[in-house]
């Protein structure tokens, strides 16, 4: 983990309203099927202006922590808003101080591994603190750059 800044950008995607409480339950677990949505072939071939061939999930409106609900969007950088096709939504990613977390290897296990050590940084009390404002993951050919914002 390394603190890091992380320029502003829009993604352009699809959403979904969730806990982490309910992610563990794949009764009532809803990013299963919102990931499925984002990375079928071509989910995003419409959107004009995408800005790299990065997929991203921006985890935002956090309620309080991470016990809380919170919007997660997966989608694509645009350089700038298109008229926004039917049933997706724009969100801007602000500037930040972040710390970084780099995830490689089998995925979604990788992740879900580097999620954890959050986890485990913000229940000890880690330094910097998280601020559960919006909280980035970079989706690459080698892996997950996630950027928590402090």
């Amino acid at each position: 983990m390394n603190v890091t800044d992380r320029a502003e950008l829009i993604v352009v995607g699809l959403a979904v309203r969730t806990t982490n409480a309910d992610e563990m339950d794949p009764e009532r677990a809803k990013l299963p099927v919102l990931w499925g949505r984002a990375g079928a072939p071509g989910a995003f071939a419409h959107v004009p202006g995408r800005a790299d061939e990065n997929l991203y999930a921006v985890l935002t409106d956090y309620e309080n922590d991470h016990n809380g609900a919170y919007t997660q969007i997966v989608g694509i950088a645009v350089r700038t808003v298109p008229r926004l096709p039917e049933g997706m939504v724009a969100v801007r990613v602000p500037a930040a101080q972040t710390l970084m977390w780099e995830a490689r290897g089998p995925m979604p296990q990788s992740l879900v591994d580097v999620w954890q050590q959050v986890w485990k940084h913000t229940e000890s009390g880690g330094t910097p603190a998280r601020a559960f404002t919006t909280d980035l993951e970079v989706h690459h050919p080698g892996g997950v750059n996630l950027y928590v914002a402090v």
